[in-house]
């Protein structure tokens, strides 16, 4: 079971376009099939049991389990332990690497009566370091089968297995779209391995968004009892249809607390039908980093618009799609292709979802301006290429410690901020330890009592003020001033610590 805990800006991440088509190829019926169960679900509100739902469904889902192999190197033992000669010898002779065996343990459900499944993926996936040796499948009536791997996709954490089998009870997908909050639905999983159990609760939210970024950052948060061993079950309306699959729980504990995610239908069915087909599953990239924790009061008021309009751009990947277009560090994207971003519909979640080699519109406010753009969505790179160009940096956090950036006065105007600046020079930039293509403006002294105090230190590097690039303390104290006089409490600075990658940060303008 994976868990949600925080929320993170990310590189934009693309969904498959495929549509899902998939049929029994015998004149069996699906186990949820219209009017199968009507019965079981009046209109107005829930049944007085679930019992005959869950007897209907129950058989579709099954238990899946791995058996994984790591090589780890065999410590041997050292004869001198614990005498005045230990440490002298070495180990007598080359250690052998020793395999240990591991195991992992989920829930799934059959998707068509000759024997497709569909699970997470991180239920098959090998732990690190290991490999996976085997995959058992086993139905409600405790067949087991050997289940072959058809494809798995990390980023969207669904899989689809094959077992060779005939005539086996199968569920089909629904419409997740359709789904409400307060709708009842119901889980069935195989949480720690006790076998078949069912939960049932409401729908919570429908959009969730967790903070994890791409194009499957979305979901419908429930209340039913999701724990560990339930991932990959389904999750079904009281119709029976199957809108969610359920992957990861909110915990502190690791144990369930009555906030789950399921992966909504809309979201699964097209990458399923995509690893059925064994083709590549092909995401959209802008080449962008997202300002983390979004605009909250602070950065709308710096940049005089709205909260939670649209998510700031906090960098562009020279060379990449967006870069390309004109797109900047400081852009405000508030539309794709028409469609609002939204805390519940994210930039990441609407770009990404656009097919590699299409064009993109965005809407983009630039100082407060509004205007457009046209990207040409390239493919997504490689998770260790996205790590690369990231640059995987420290956290942007304030230290306390000293450093040795040599003083300077800076105009009036940037004390303001409560800060004194001076020129980056190629050799303060090999002190503060930033890139050499880094330009702007060094900081010498933070006032302790102003509100960059808490934000910023001696040596970090401030590249823009409002969205406008700044090279000189001239320059900053000019963009200041400017910010003042239009009455703006603060100003967003784009600051940089060393090889951490280069964040926005909204600062309070003194007042006087």
């Amino acid at each position: 079971m994976r868990y949600a805990y925080a929320i993170t800006g990310a590189l934009l991440l693309g969904g498959a376009t495929a549509t899902l088509a998939l049929q029994p190829t015998s004149a069996q019926t699906a186990q949820n099939e219209p009017g199968a169960i009507q019965a079981a679900a009046p209109k107005g509100g829930a049944p007085m049991s679930f019992a005959d739902m869950v007897a209907r469904l129950q058989p579709a889902v099954v238990n899946i389990s791995t058996k994984q192999s790591i090589a780890a190197p065999q410590q041997q033992a050292n004869p001198f332990a614990g005498t005045p000669f230990e440490g002298m010898f070495g180990q007598g002779g080359p250690q052998q690497p020793q395999k240990r065996e591991g195991q992992s343990l989920g829930s799934g459900f059959l998707i068509s009566a000759d024997g497709y499944v569909v699970t997470n993926n991180h239920v098959v996936a090998p732990a690190r370091g290991a490999t996976v040796e085997s995959i058992t499948v086993t139905l409600n009536d405790r067949k087991e089968y050997t289940a072959r791997l058809i494809g798995r996709d990390e980023a969207s954490d669904l899989a689809l297995l094959k077992i060779d089998a005939a005539n086996l009870p199968f569920v089909k997908f629904g419409d997740s779209a359709r789904a409400r909050v307060g709708d009842w639905v119901v889980a069935i999983g195989q949480p720690f391995g006790l076998g078949g159990t069912v939960t049932a609760g409401i729908v919570s939210a429908v959009h969730r968004v967790t903070g994890q970024g791409g194009a499957y950052d979305r979901f419908i948060q429930t209340d039913a009892s999701i724990n560990q061993g339930n991932s990959g079950g389904p999750m079904f309306n009281l119709n029976g249809d199957v809108i969610g699959i359920n992957s990861q729980i909110f915990s502190s504990s690791g144990g369930n607390i009555g906030i789950g995610f399921a992966i909504p239908a809309e979201e699964a069915k097209p990458i399923i039908a995509t690893l059925m087909k064994g083709q590549k599953i092909q995401r959209g990239y802008l080449g962008v980093t997202l300002q983390p924790g979004g605009i909250d009061d602070d950065t709308a008021a710096a940049l005089g618009i709205a909260k939670n309009q649209g998510e700031l751009l906090a960098g562009v990947a020279p060379g990449g799609p967006a870069a390309k277009a004109g797109l900047r560090a400081g852009d405000v994207v508030t539309k794709v292709n028409g469609q609002a971003v939204t805390p519940d519909t994210t930039l990441s979640y609407l770009a990404s979802n656009v097919a590699p080699g299409q064009p993109a519109k965005l809407d983009v406010l630039r100082n407060g301006r509004p205007q457009s753009f046209n990207v040409v969505v390239a493919e997504r790179p490689s998770d260790k290429q996205l790590a690369a160009l990231s640059g995987q940096g420290d956290d942007f956090t304030t230290d306390d410690g000293d450093d040795s950036t040599p003083g300077a006065t800076s105009p009036a105007g940037s004390n303001t901020l409560g800060l004194t600046v001076q020129t980056l020079t190629p050799a303060i930039a090999r002190q503060v330890n930033v890139d050499s293509t880094v330009q702007g403006v060094v900081i010498a002294q933070v006032d302790p009592a102003s509100d960059a105090a808490g934000k910023l230190q001696r040596g970090d590097v401030i590249s823009a003020v409002n969205g406008t690039p700044i090279r000189t303390p001239a320059e900053m104290a000019s963009a200041v001033a400017q910010a003042k006089a239009a009455g703006r409490p603060q100003v967003l600075v784009l600051a940089q610590r060393g090889k951490s990658p280069a964040r926005f940060l909204p600062l309070k303008i003194a007042k006087g």
